[in-house]
């Protein structure tokens, strides 16, 4: 788990939830450059290690959605500051376990339906490639019949079965990030697009700008 920062003047500390799976491996550089800039606005933050996901000690295939959300919810608990979460991607699928957060910030949710069919359709182009075809329809029925590798992660039945359902919750108070130039956009481009993990030093100041002004804004109700 990433830590920086004190918490200055009250402000309430940020939980980071990044995008899943190889989206976050995408993002992390860049979220840790927002960690440092939120950091110089006075707040602490924490990207912490989801169970089976990076420093963590159980293996990938064993984690659910139901034990991300558990581990969520333990941290933010743990917290004697006023929290909030920002999610980016498929972490809005867990961030409304955070039931004690005075706010939300979201950057492009997505639905878990989605990532599955992301993840799968990147097995199906690897596979063409090395002359074995895959079809949507064998790679479900290798995913219900136990766990499948799919973008360098082996997930469980289980775990694919909660993603097909995930939706992300509603939460209150929610600010809806999203990118682009306009007034109130957050400049920046979508990494966890890329082909390779990327980093933005800008969109990491401008990511954390805006956080720090929303937190501002939950502060004062």
């Amino acid at each position: 788990m990433a830590a920086t920062g004190d918490n200055g003047d009250g402000h309430p500390t940020i939980i980071i939830i990044p995008p899943l799976f190889d989206e976050a491996n995408r993002m992390r550089r860049t979220l840790v450059l927002m960690m440092h800039a939120l950091a110089e606005r006075g707040h602490a933050s924490i990207l912490p290690d989801l169970p089976g996901q990076n420093d963590s000690m159980m293996p990938t295939q064993q984690a659910t959605l139901s034990q991300w959300r558990g581990a969520l919810a333990s941290i933010a608990a743990s917290r004697r500051e006023a929290v909030l979460v920002a999610s980016w991607r498929g972490g809005a699928l867990i961030d409304d376990a955070a039931t004690g957060a005075i706010g939300w910030w979201r950057m492009a949710p997505q639905a878990g339906a989605s990532i599955v069919k992301t993840l799968m359709r990147a097995r199906m182009a690897s596979e063409r490639e090395s002359g074995q075809p895959a079809t949507l329809d064998s790679l479900r029925a290798m995913a219900q019949a136990g766990s499948i590798a799919l973008a360098g992660n082996r997930l469980s039945a289980s775990m694919i079965a909660e993603l097909e359902a995930a939706q992300p919750a509603a939460v209150s108070p929610l600010r809806l990030a999203t990118l682009g130039d306009a007034e109130g956009q957050v400049a920046g481009s979508p990494l966890w697009l890329r082909a390779e993990p990327g980093e933005d030093a800008a969109m990491a100041t401008a990511m954390a700008g805006d956080i720090a002004r929303w937190a501002g804004q939950c502060v004062a109700g």
